[in-house]
């Protein structure tokens, strides 16, 4: 192959943002930095590299066959980070435990974890969430799903659904029925796969009644406005199951008040991970995605294996998809402005260093030409790199 056709490859998975991605990648990222400062969070920075034992504490099942791992010199297993909730956990458990409650923190950083290539989803990839510790009541629940709803909102993308849901309501109706675990974690695991003809599948397998297995069929078909919830409400026999209700009842009452409850719609189906989340959860989804811009939940035993417990709720939106939904949207793409293009003729470079200078300080993006040049070229130059106004010193 020729030098010039030959193309660098890098690992599987991994991707490049060119000068334009990475400017539109920065803008969405600063936005959302902007947005959760405005409501009180404060940015945390965790290392990239963590202690295999940190990341798989409260883990799903088999996460760790998604890590990337590697060994340091004294032969301790690290692995990247997979995702942020876990890091951050193991550092309001450690370093931050004395702080006031509740905690709120936020960050934005690439995570890795291996999969199969598909559209909007690659071993490198960007997150950026917050995470609030130190209180179980309904409002934190509502106010990490209106932040993530402005954070989208704030990202560009006006049209979106919320899929709203309480793992507890799911359980409690298992339980309800005296499943056995290993029952309960074949139900769960289909509903967490959306896999509704195993679901069916494990139903038709269990001893019960033929209206209790309705019952259970109707998990995944509880979709819709409020009136969804009162018809789980007859489904619900254990108080654990009315009690998520209820919760999910008061989240959206104060959803209402943020203005967010537009953007809901309940599903009592959306499950996530029985493993990790213990109440609310919740995915965000808009038009030509087939998997969610974000996600997140109240996991209230996570701390607890970091040796501190304490409740919390959070979320993560994913950069690449924000960016992937707005090319297929065809939406406005995130501004990234470039001014003034600073040319100038022989004799003139001092003077174009202090003009470019002056209008960096005005707060223009301004790009200083290399050498001195034509007014024609430095205004064909102008054009081929973008900017909007032509300053030449002659």
């Amino acid at each position: 192959m020729d030098n010039e056709m030959q193309v660098l490859e890098i690992p599987y998975g991994m991707r490049d943002f060119l000068p334009i991605e990475a400017a539109e990648k920065r803008t969405i990222e600063e936005k959302l930095a902007s947005l959760y400062m405005a409501w009180g969070y404060d940015e945390v920075v965790t290392p990239t590299i963590e202690y295999l034992d940190n990341l798989v504490q409260g883990s799903r099942h088999s996460i760790e066959t998604h890590l990337f791992k590697l060994f340091d010199r004294k032969n301790n297993t690290l692995a990247l980070r997979h995702e942020m909730t876990t890091p951050i956990a193991r550092l309001s458990a450690s370093r931050l435990q004395d702080s006031p409650l509740p905690l709120k923190l936020s960050y934005s950083s690439n995570v890795f974890r291996y999969e199969e290539m598909q559209a909007g989803r690659q071993c490198e990839f960007h997150q950026s969430g917050v995470e609030l510790m130190g209180t179980t009541a309904a409002g934190a629940d509502a106010e990490i799903i209106a932040l993530a709803a402005k954070g989208i909102v704030d990202s560009g993308i006006t049209t979106f659904t919320i899929c709203l849901g309480q793992v507890d309501f799911a359980t409690g109706l298992m339980e309800q029925f005296q499943l056995s675990s290993g029952e309960q974690r074949a139900l769960q695991i289909a509903l967490e796969q959306h896999d509704f003809v195993q679901f069916e599948s494990r139903i038709n397998l269990l001893s019960l009644t033929g209206s209790a297995k309705e019952t259970l069929r109707q998990i995944p078909l509880l979709c819709g406005g409020e009136d969804v919830l009162e018809k789980a409400y007859t489904l619900a026999i254990s108080e654990k199951s009315k009690r998520a209700l209820d919760n999910l009842r008061a989240i959206y009452r104060l959803l209402k008040a943020y203005k967010a409850d537009q953007y809901v719609r309940f599903d009592l189906g959306i499950i996530r991970d029985f493993s990790y989340y213990t109440g609310m959860v919740f995915e965000i989804y808009t038009d030509g995605l087939g998997f969610p811009l974000a996600g997140g939940g109240r996991y209230d035993h996570l701390l607890s294996d970091f040796g501190n417990p304490c409740p919390a709720t959070g979320f993560a939106i994913g950069i690449e998809r924000i960016l992937l939904a707005i090319t297929r949207q065809h939406l406005a793409r995130p501004e990234t402005p470039k001014d003034v293009y600073v040319g100038f003729a022989n004799g003139a470079e001092e003077a174009a260093i202090v003009k470019a200078g002056r209008l960096r300080m005005e707060g223009k993006v301004t790009e200083l030409a290399p050498a001195s040049s034509t007014r024609e070229e430095a205004e064909s130059l102008r054009k081929k790199k973008g900017y909007t106004d032509l300053v030449y010193l002659a």
